[in-house]
């Protein structure tokens, strides 16, 4: 995560998000306080709040006050959905342009994709 050019907000939304989408977290589900999300990932409290608050402004997480941060109903669907379209968009054109210059097809792709 270090060398990462990425905001470090944008590096720990994405750590969040993979959590949903890993279904370490589900809809409904609470969320680490942001002290307690910070200090597992050694970041400043307030670089989490803001992580945090980019998900709410989503609509992705809710907030219960004096409880905590929830998982919004549907969003894993929607975040899935996002991720989705935001890989095929962004990330798989360079990925096809590398496998064309190689001569990789997509047999050959998928014979070595691990099990």
């Amino acid at each position: 995560m270090v060398d990462d050019p990425k905001p470090v907000y944008l590096r720990l939304r994405e750590v969040i998000a993979a959590s949903i989408l890993d279904g370490d977290f589900r809809d409904g589900d609470l969320l680490p306080s942001v002290r307690a999300f910070a200090a597992q990932q050694g970041a400043n409290p307030l670089t989490v709040a803001k992580a945090y608050q980019s998900f709410q402004d989503d609509g992705l997480v809710t907030v219960k006050r004096g409880v905590g941060m929830f998982v919004a109903d549907g969003a894993t669907r929607r975040l899935r959905e996002y991720e989705r379209t935001r890989f095929m968009e962004t990330v798989w054109p360079p990925v096809v342009a590398q496998m064309q210059r190689l001569g990789i097809d997509l047999d050959e792709l998928a014979a070595n994709i691990p099990a």
